[in-house]
């Protein structure tokens, strides 16, 4: 047994041992009410509960739609789609770029073919699905969209996200296709033709996830995300759309990380900065375009390969975090992530969390339980402060995209990265089987094992689809013209996609038209 001393982890806003009353009471105000401090709707879960997803994807279209449906009939009420990599890359299956990668991280979407497959089943007029996918974003919802008109569904009740959040990738990720600002034009076109056509899909998650991910605070992760989301405004209105008809659209995608009080107050802090930043220097009128929405995911990179049972714990008190901080969706990964694809034993189990903390826990029977703790409440302050001069620094240096293309926002995140790693190095924040109460490794758990011949089927399926579908040549040269111009490039996409074009061909017209980019 390790018996030396409690030690402090590195915390982003330092705590007192004994905090009392601030010399100013905080700003707290009424659930549903501006700032959105204590959340963003009146009656919280007590109205309604979170939206319960499960992130998932792997394999082809069919394996992961059984898994969809097995996580459904487990309880969960929203969809969370992962994509393997060429996919996000705007690589078909058959491209010798792919090779080795088709269906490992996520699930093979090729084209409208695949896209039936994988929500073969399932009703999209009353399921959400959320759609983890950035430089693709556009042909993946338009797979979307035509899957649930075949199924009848009406326009108005096709209801969902799609990450869209382009400026993270080049900050933080690493799945990006094109430069910046043409990928710029591609968000814009899309919030564009959502308000046209999908008046109730969230055309953007704005994600601080990856920017934790990637090693951020939690003031960092605040502030970074909300000057991209700013840069996203900023960018729709010079498109000539109004605030106010696409704001109250955009949602954000924040990380559960491990310490639990400052995750908290991390997503008030949030929340009520977002709402001064959207009513005082944007100048929204409507208060639906000042209230911050959001889903969560628990930390990918607190999960430790050693002793993975104990990532449950770690799991649970991210998931309560988001909870207490009013989150609008929710995702808890498995505890064997760190090991590979999660199975379906633990990602039932990870959705097991979620429930005993809406329906044993207690939590939900009052909106902001913290509300009023003099540490969350110092802590909220302080990361809102924190936030701030972040984005100012941002401003500074003329814009999200402008601090992303000089690599400036990469630096800050590599630092923190850094002063993190050499922390956990020297033992100064513990990490529980890692750089304390570790033991020699007994148990092993046993990883998901994918087809071995699944992208060799993937590869084939889409061959026989392109020999047996006609000429898309002409639907494709409609989209080149299109990003040639000013026109929005989703209309003639649709149309592309709808013939047999795949993901591969029309990316790779936007790539002729837009260019590529590299770092």
């Amino acid at each position: 047994m390790d018996n030396s001393a409690n030690s402090t982890p590195p915390r982003d806003i330092p705590v007192n041992a004994v905090h009392g009353p601030p010399e100013e009471p905080p700003e707290l105000g009424n659930p549903g009410e501006y700032p959105f401090t204590r959340g963003p709707y009146p009656t919280m879960y007590r109205g309604r509960l979170w939206t319960m997803r499960q992130y998932a994807g792997f394999g082809d279209a069919a394996a992961t739609n059984q898994r969809f449906q097995a996580l459904l009939e487990a309880g969960q009420t929203g969809l969370s789609v992962a994509f393997d990599l060429p996919t996000q890359m705007g690589l078909d299956s058959d491209d010798p770029r792919s090779a080795g990668e088709v269906g490992k991280v996520g699930v093979a979407i090729d084209s409208l073919e695949d896209m039936r497959r994988l929500l073969d089943g399932i009703p999209l007029g009353r399921v959400t699905t959320s759609m983890t996918i950035n430089a693709t974003a556009a042909i993946v919802l338009l797979l979307y969209q035509l899957v649930a008109e075949e199924q009848g569904v009406a326009a108005a009740d096709i209801g969902g996200t799609v990450q869209n959040d382009i400026l993270k990738e080049y900050a933080a990720r690493g799945t990006y296709i094109y430069p910046p600002r043409p990928s710029m034009r591609l968000v814009t076109d899309l919030f564009a033709y959502c308000a046209d056509q999908l008046p109730a899909w969230n055309t953007i998650s704005i994600s601080g996830y990856h920017i934790r991910e990637a090693g951020s605070t939690a003031a960092q992760e605040i502030g970074f995300t909300i000057a991209n989301a700013l840069a996203y405004v900023e960018a729709a209105r010079e498109a000539g759309l109004d605030v106010d008809d696409f704001a109250p659209r955009l949602s954000f995608f924040w990380n559960a990380h491990s310490n639990f009080l400052e995750e908290v107050a991390k997503y008030r802090a949030a929340r009520r900065l977002w709402a001064r930043l959207m009513r005082d220097r944007v100048g929204a009128a409507k208060p639906d375009s000042w209230r911050m929405r959001f889903h969560t995911q628990t930390a990918g990179s607190s999960l430790t390969a050693q002793q993975p049972l104990t990532n449950v714990v770690r799991t649970a008190l991210e998931a309560l975090s988001a909870v207490l901080g009013g989150t609008q969706s929710l995702h808890t990964n498995s505890f064997d992530e760190a090991l590979g694809l999660p199975t379906e034993e633990s990602a039932t189990l990870a959705l097991r969390t979620q429930q005993i903390i809406a329906h044993e826990s207690g939590v939900t029977d009052t909106v902001d339980p913290l509300a009023g703790s003099y540490v969350v409440e110092h802590l909220t302050d302080q990361l809102e402060a924190r936030a701030l001069e972040i984005i100012e620094w941002v401003d500074r240096n003329g814009g999200a995209v402008a601090a992303v293309e000089n690599g400036l926002v990469q630096a800050e995140i590599e630092d923190s990265a850094y002063r993190t790693a050499k922390a956990v190095d020297a033992g100064e924040q513990v990490i529980v089987g890692v750089n304390r109460f570790q033991t020699d490794e007994g148990g092993h758990v046993p990883p998901l094992t994918l087809d071995p011949d699944l992208e060799r089927d993937q590869v084939a399926r889409l061959e026989a689809l392109k020999a047996g579908r006609g000429d898309v040549s002409g639907k494709l040269e409609a989209v080149r013209s299109a990003a040639d111009t000013t026109g929005n490039v989703l209309y003639p996409m649709k149309e592309a996609l709808a013939v047999g074009a795949t993901v591969g061909e029309v990316s790779n017209v936007l790539r002729d038209v837009l260019g590529e980019y590299r770092p």
